[in-house]
């Protein structure tokens, strides 16, 4: 999995628009708007999130609309899985623990 995406993800205003373009698909106006920055600055950040594979663009008249590429995201997803599995078996641990000190 390439590290690409982490880092592109390593600046909440990014987030911010990926959390915008998950309820579809927005042209750039809608994102400032949302987001309250300048136009030039939600394009830089359009332009890593593309570079990162982690959204697309289109051309829509005198709109460019983008949207959400899910597919870097399901590679992040399986990346984190081990993890999850590794904090779901600490939570077991520490729930046993507890349910130990209590019955003692």
């Amino acid at each position: 999995m390439s590290t690409t995406a982490f880092k592109a993800l390593g600046e909440p205003h990014r987030v911010e628009i990926l959390e915008a373009l998950r309820g579809g698909e927005q042209p750039v106006g809608r994102l400032v708007e949302r987001l309250g920055l300048s136009q030039p600055a939600v394009s830089k950040h359009l332009r890593v999130l593309k570079e990162a594979g982690l959204v697309e663009s289109r051309i829509d008249a005198q709109r460019r609309m983008y949207r959400v590429c899910t597919q870097p995201l399901a590679e992040l997803d399986d990346w984190l899985e081990p993890y999850r599995r590794l904090w779901g078996r600490r939570l077991d641990d520490l729930e046993e623990h507890l349910e130990r000190r209590r019955n003692t």
